[in-house]
């Protein structure tokens, strides 16, 4: 689709679809007006870009990747999301620093247009690239500094080089200076061919992601990462991955770790991430009991993850989770992501006003 027919079928939707009002007085569990901080949005302007670049093949993208608005504002009103933060995805490998500014500029044009034509339905997050922290910094001021972004998007790792490696410190330091929510995100295993399963059979979203989440965790308690940048806030999709499993071997064994790590920071350090339901999550007893409850976000990893499978069994299952209060109900669908990212609070008409996020 044109940059231009993609315009127009926005347009067509402008006030019909306008975000669910909050309900007064904060009783409700807000499961009408959630707000979706895991949703993958690959521009289609991105994608007719990134074919007559010759990085992608239309018919051999991923699901993530076919992202449709009629398609998504339906799935969003059948699971009560009122607001959805756009992560831009580029499933293409961008050849040089030029090429990856251009694919970026287009993925923020398009996400500013579809977030104008959709007050209060679509927010987006800036992507940064661990591969090019030069790209990173621009990035960073066109998306945060100058159009409204209202956190940033960055992968795990790099080549095997996980979030927390000091090479990353340059980063960090921009990040730090702007309050930055940093959202992260998962991929392949370091090593593995590209796309390809490391058991046969068995997709790498299934256990890869997950380990790949708690392994950028780990090196970032590790290497004391938010005790030198403490303004950063740092988002961990799929519930954390094994991280709330393995925390108490964590504090155990943290010893060997070089450099050693001291078991009351590792505590520390899941008190201050925060964790999306993208998952599903259920269930929840283990991340409810090893986290702060208020450090939970709503999540759906849409499209990447079926509307059948975020609707049917995601949501139900979050709704109905016995380890899950009716309060904490609330603040996971809404009031937490809220008082995490501020900018969000005044872009989506939000009538309470939430308390400045912790540190």
């Amino acid at each position: 689709m044109s940059s231009t027919a993609f315009a127009c079928k926005a347009e067509a939707h402008k006030g019909d679809n306008a975000a669910p009002p909050l309900e007064a007085g904060g009783t409700d569990d807000a499961r009408r007006a959630r707000i979706d901080l895991h949703h993958h949005y690959t521009a289609p302007q991105w994608v007719d870009w990134a074919e007559r670049q010759g990085l992608v093949r239309r018919a051999k993208l991923p699901p993530v990747a076919h992202w449709d608005l009629d398609a998504t504002l339906k799935l969003m009103d059948r699971s009560g999301i009122a607001t959805a933060v756009l992560r831009p995805t580029a499933p293409g490998r961008y050849r040089s620093a030029a090429q990856m500014r251009e694919g970026t500029t287009i993925l923020f044009r398009a996400m500013s247009e579809l977030a104008s034509a959709h007050p209060g339905r679509f927010a987006f997050l800036a992507p940064v690239f661990l591969e090019d922290l030069d790209v990173s910094r621009w990035a960073l001021r066109e998306g945060l500094d100058k159009l409204g972004a209202v956190g940033v998007c960055v992968q795990a790792n790099h080549n095997g080089v996980y979030l927390g490696d000091p090479s990353y410190d340059r980063l960090f330091a921009e990040l730090d200076e702007r309050s930055a929510v940093v959202v992260t995100h998962p991929n392949d295993l370091p090593g593995a061919a590209p796309d390809a399963p490391t058991v046969p059979g068995l997709p790498n979203f299934m256990c890869d992601f997950l380990l790949d989440t708690t392994r950028a965790a780990a090196n970032l308690i590790l290497h004391r990462t938010l005790d030198r940048y403490p303004r950063v806030s740092i988002t961990l999709p799929h519930a954390g991955g094994f991280l709330p499993h393995i925390a108490t071997r964590l504090e155990a064994q943290g010893r060997s770790c070089t450099p050693p790590v001291e078991p009351s920071r590792v505590r520390d350090y899941l008190h201050r991430f925060y964790y999306d339901t993208a998952g599903p999550m259920s269930p929840a007893g283990t991340l409810m009991a090893t986290v702060d409850p208020g450090r939970i976000v709503f999540g759906t990893d849409w499209p990447a993850t079926p509307a059948d499978t975020v609707a049917n069994i995601a949501v139900p299952s979050f709704e109905k989770d016995p380890a899950i209060s009716d309060r904490q109900r609330r603040g996971i669908n809404r009031d937490n992501v809220l008082r995490l990212l501020p900018k969000l609070a005044t872009s989506t008409g939000s009538r309470r006003s939430p308390a400045t996020r912790r540190p």
